[in-house]
């Protein structure tokens, strides 16, 4: 088991005698059914990773925390990527144009969200009208002239595409990198703060 997980990874393991007596029942039932559950960006206490259930409708997230001594399995979003399925809605379809396109770029990418959620647990959570959840790690600064360029062939394909660039200080929104805000949100385990750069110290930030 990796001692150190990262947001958007799916961990399998917890059970629903480790749930808060006030979970909700949908919540009980997903963990019952054996879903997995994801890693949230948010502060836990020694040897608890934070996390969110997913039930079957969107409104149905529970935040809770779950120990790291029960993870059983782990996935990341970027082991998802080339992941194929037999499904053939628009997020799908979208994924499977893309690929080429991320696999030439030189970042390591993954796909997250709901169709990282089916991808991983081979349950359904996507629908016809549900977004593409993509994330690009970068480590090393991406030009807000490439952002733009990359944005613009996200939009080409036929499905809305969200992409989120996790940089070594949190994650921020490709579109929002790609704008012309002089200041974006950068979201970490504490906070979500306005900052000019995204790659550099928080000395940059404005609250």
């Amino acid at each position: 088991m990796v001692s150190r997980f990262l947001a958007h990874d799916l961990l399998w393991g917890m059970t629903a005698q480790q749930l808060p007596t006030d979970a909700p029942v949908w919540a009980v039932e997903s963990i019952r059914a054996g879903q997995p559950v994801v890693v949230r960006r948010a502060l836990a206490a020694p040897g608890h990773v934070a996390v969110g259930i997913r039930g079957r409708l969107r409104e149905q997230r529970y935040a809770t925390t779950m120990s790291m001594a029960v993870v059983s399995r782990r996935v990341a979003p970027e082991a998802l990527g080339h992941v194929e399925s037999t499904c053939n809605l628009p997020a799908l379809q979208a994924l499977a144009r893309l690929r080429p396109l991320l696999d030439a770029s030189g970042w390591v990418w993954g796909v997250s969200g709901s169709a990282g959620f089916e991808l991983a647990s081979g349950s359904e959570a996507l629908h016809e009208h549900s977004d593409l959840d993509l994330i690009l790690r970068t480590p090393q600064p991406l030009g807000r002239d490439r952002a733009r360029e990359l944005l613009a062939q996200l939009d080409a394909v036929g499905c809305a595409v969200d992409m989120q660039l996790q940089t070594p200080l949190g994650a921020v929104a490709l579109r929002e990198w790609a704008g012309s805000s002089h200041q974006v949100l950068l979201k970490d385990d504490v906070c979500a703060r306005l900052v000019i750069d995204p790659w550099q110290s928080s000395l940059e930030s404005v609250a």
